[in-house]
């Protein structure tokens, strides 16, 4: 059902031919019984007419290889957007964690933002280790409320659009959440840090739940290496310097 949902033309093509395959076998003496692929008198009660399903489009993302020179662009802006996204994009947190971000959640001490489980997807709580410039741009904003990015209405964060609407108009096509894409690509091509840290450091569940049972901790150090690579890398690509690959 999955592939049928999300890729209708293959997923209708691989019914075809899984259907002549179990026929085939039939004629054989192989197999006998009804067909589980057959779409007429079938599948097609089960699952909805191609024409009907529609693709699932992923979020547009910028090539890693591009994100420093944009970066380079946020710092020679001002408004608060911009140090939203450059944040947002530091981290590679979601836009929603980092628009409702507050000063409470942040732990100078220990370089650490702890996101609460009701902000998370997986509704859990998400440490983030916070680079240098993380920390700076947390350092160059205005305590004027709770929020770290407040909004123009006293008492509210920057709303879900403002870095959308600058990002728009930077690179147009582009979506702030593909920045976690170009992350993970930036990851599996150009690091040698695993696959399970980069994948925590985006705040996702590893395994099944027996698996995370057993594996309590968060790999917060770990991340925390992967986080300040990423940062060096976007930032030396913004300054045409090369960076050889770190093998933790």
């Amino acid at each position: 059902e999955p592939i049928w949902l999300t890729k209708p033309e293959t997923a209708s093509r691989l019914r075809g031919r899984i259907e002549r395959v179990l026929e085939f076998a039939k004629v054989r003496g192989h197999r006998s019984g009804d067909n589980p692929a057959r779409w007429k008198d079938g599948l097609r009660s089960q699952l909805p007419v191609k024409s009907k399903v529609r693709a699932v489009k992923h979020h547009s993302a910028l090539p890693y290889t591009q994100v420093g020179a944009l970066m380079e662009e946020l710092r020679g802006r001002t408004a608060i957007s911009a140090r939203a996204l450059e944040f947002t994009i530091l981290t590679a947190a979601r836009t929603g964690e980092v628009i409702g971000a507050r000063w409470e959640e942040i732990d100078f001490a220990s370089r650490t933002w702890n996101v609460p489980a009701e902000r998370m997807k997986a509704k859990r709580v998400h440490r983030v280790p916070l680079t240098d410039r993380a920390l700076e741009i947390l350092g160059q904003l205005p305590r004027v409320d709770e929020f770290v990015f407040p909004g123009v209405r006293a008492g509210q964060p920057i709303s879900n659009m403002t870095m959308a609407k600058l990002l728009k108009h930077l690179r147009p096509g582009i979506t702030v959440h593909g920045f976690r894409s170009s992350f993970r690509d930036w990851v599996h091509e150009q690091t040698a840090h695993p696959r399970e840290v980069a994948e925590a450091a985006l705040g996702h569940v590893v395994g099944d739940k027996v698996e995370a049972a057993y594996r309590r901790g968060d790999a917060l150090e770990k991340r925390r290496l992967l986080m300040q690579d990423w940062q060096t890398y976007i930032l030396e690509v913004s300054a045409n310097l090369l960076l050889p690959r770190r093998h933790p």
